[in-house]
């Protein structure tokens, strides 16, 4: 399935069952090396065309707002959005099935390599380079999720603009992430608000002022004598 796939009735595909829905994201958390959220938006609305982008970055949005992991949190909104409740825990419990038992697996075999001092620098090499990659991927992650930004109602130069000074303020100001949410996210919220708001009112005035501006009973489309 491809992010062109379509259904009847304009109706966007979903998972057909609970065990599609765990079986897609033990395999995305299985893909995510240094990130869930490196390949979610790939394999959730480029691949399986469950979400539009912009349907990914207003749940991811929301998922970094509430306490708790992101990637946890976006799994519960997702699953709640096709199931309900019962799609909620299915796709919790195919998000985090998986890693844990790997995790658990690896802790045991570090436990054991550990003792050898050989292999323990090995592993050190391995993390570090995997470190390397994780941020390649989330770099990556960032770039890609920018782009349906460009359709937002603020516009795309307004959106830059707070995402440097989201940067800027937790980068080099050391801003606490709360302060960020509340102060940047609360703005942003309040002003796109304000932007929806103008648009449903002055939709239906715009209207109503060229229909004022033609005689009665002209029609739209004649041009006049």
């Amino acid at each position: 399935m491809t992010e062109h796939a379509a259904t009847q009735d304009g109706i966007r595909p979903g998972p057909a069952s609970l065990t599609e829905l765990f079986v897609a994201f033990t395999l995305l958390a299985l893909q995510g090396f240094g990130g869930v959220l490196a390949v979610a938006q790939r394999e959730l609305c480029e691949r399986r065309a469950w979400l539009t982008p912009r349907e990914f970055i207003d749940l991811l949005a929301t998922a970094q707002v509430l306490p708790g992991p992101n990637v946890c949190n976006l799994s519960l909104m997702i699953g709640d959005r096709f199931f309900g409740w019962r799609g909620a825990c299915v796709a919790l419990a195919g998000m985090i099935a998986a890693p844990m038992a790997l995790l658990l697996l690896l802790a045991w075999g570090l436990g054991h390599a550990s003792q050898a001092p050989q292999a323990a620098g090995w592993i050190r090499g391995a993390l570090t380079g995997i470190a390397a990659v994780a941020a390649g991927q989330i770099i990556g992650t960032v770039l890609k999720l920018s782009a349906p930004l460009r359709e937002h109602e603020l516009g795309a130069p307004a959106c830059a603009a707070l995402a440097a000074l989201a940067f800027a303020g937790m980068v080099w100001l050391r801003w606490p992430l709360l302060w960020v949410l509340l102060g940047l996210g609360g703005l942003t919220c309040v002003a796109t608000w304000f932007i929806l708001r103008r648009q449903a009112t002055s939709g239906p005035v715009g209207a109503d002022a060229a229909e004022g501006g033609r005689a009665p009973g002209e029609h739209p489309d004649k041009d006049p004598a």
